[in-house]
């Protein structure tokens, strides 16, 4: 790593990605539109999880590890990607979500079996703390594969803590270096916001190497108060990697108007923001993050929270694998039928 920071990692993503204008979208939208894309990084089909997952193999590795344990929801990309890298190093992985059953191996679930993970689906029962649950089955499950010899090592979920965001403090440095190169001017950096690992990153990034972009942040799942979360998470960082600047919550370009009222749900705005990106530019999108988060880009601009003639990055996080879930491939499936033709 560059930067103020100093912490060991184990390099093994081809970077930088690239970071790319798409023409077509600049035109259509009005505003200089870039990518850049974090969706091509090298194992499991690619993803942001990978940059964090640097800093977590490094520290698994020096604590003797031989399995990587995370959880997330059934489907998770997190989860997916840390089965990759478990697969490229030799070791075992596990994935635990208080989830049902989604009714087929597809999408992420079926990946994950093909790098040899092993999938734990915990059903919460009327009354039941999820929370609770979710930690009582990481330490059945952590307990069962110790009792086989494994030195079971923890990621918590979507890789978001203080190690994990300097993934994205390293792009944000990346980011800083190809817009200079590119000519860009005063550049918005948008990203999406899950469980915040990713945006934490590069806003600690941000403010203590001074990089002259904006950050907005697009919450997809519901927050009680996202930029006091932001807040919370910024000062873990600040005491963890003894960073100079303090950032209260009025510091965070965060917003939640755009989460569409649940964590990875089924919205035709969402799925047509999809439609443009495909069909404009060739590039895919998934429902449960970056779609959700370029709906909220073209709905900013017509709301003129983005300016006409503004630069704008939008980071991709991958995520592709999620278009195949039942849940969102079914409503896809009946919006373009009409392209099928059967001769």
């Amino acid at each position: 790593m560059s930067g103020i920071i100093s912490r060991e990692k184990i390099c093994f993503l081809t970077a930088p990605t690239p970071m790319h204008r798409l023409d077509r979208l600049s035109g259509e939208l009005g505003v200089d539109f870039w990518m850049k894309r974090d969706d091509l990084t090298d194992f499991g089909t690619g993803g942001n999880k990978l940059r964090k997952l640097e800093y977590f193999l490094k520290d698994a590795l020096d604590q003797g590890a031989t399995m990587l344990l995370t959880v997330g929801g059934a489907q998770t990309n997190h989860g997916r990607l840390t089965a990759a890298v478990a697969a490229k190093y030799g070791l075992r992985s596990a994935i635990v979500a208080v989830d049902p059953y989604p009714g087929e191996i597809s999408a992420n679930l079926l990946l994950d079996g093909i790098m040899d993970c092993h999938v734990y689906l915990a059903q919460k029962r009327e009354g039941q703390d999820e929370n609770g649950l979710l930690r009582e089955t990481v330490k059945k499950v952590t307990e069962e594969w110790e009792s086989k010899g494994e030195k079971v090592y923890y990621i918590p979920m979507g890789g978001s803590n203080e190690l994990g965001a300097l993934g994205y403090y390293d792009c944000a440095l990346e980011m800083a270096r190809q817009a200079r190169e590119a000519g860009l001017d005063d550049p918005r950096a948008v990203v999406t916001v899950g469980s915040m690992g990713t945006y934490m990153g590069l806003a600690a990034a941000f403010a203590n190497e001074k990089i002259p972009m904006r950050l907005t942040g697009i919450g997809i799942l519901p927050y009680r108060d996202i930029r006091k979360s932001a807040a919370d998470y910024y000062a873990r960082m600040r005491q963890a990697h003894d960073l100079p600047v303090s950032l209260s919550p009025e510091d965070f370009d965060l917003t939640s108007e755009y989460d569409c009222g649940a964590y990875n749900n089924p919205v035709k705005e969402v799925r047509e923001a999809i439609y443009m990106m495909g069909r404009m530019e060739g590039i895919i999108l998934d429902p449960c993050y970056t779609g959700k988060t370029f709906s909220a880009v073209l709905q900013m601009i017509r709301e003129g929270k983005i300016s006409r003639g503004e630069t704008v990055i939008m980071l991709h996080t991958g995520g592709v694998p999620g278009i195949y879930t039942l849940h969102h491939r079914l409503e896809m499936e009946k919006e373009l039928a009409d392209h099928i033709h059967i001769l």
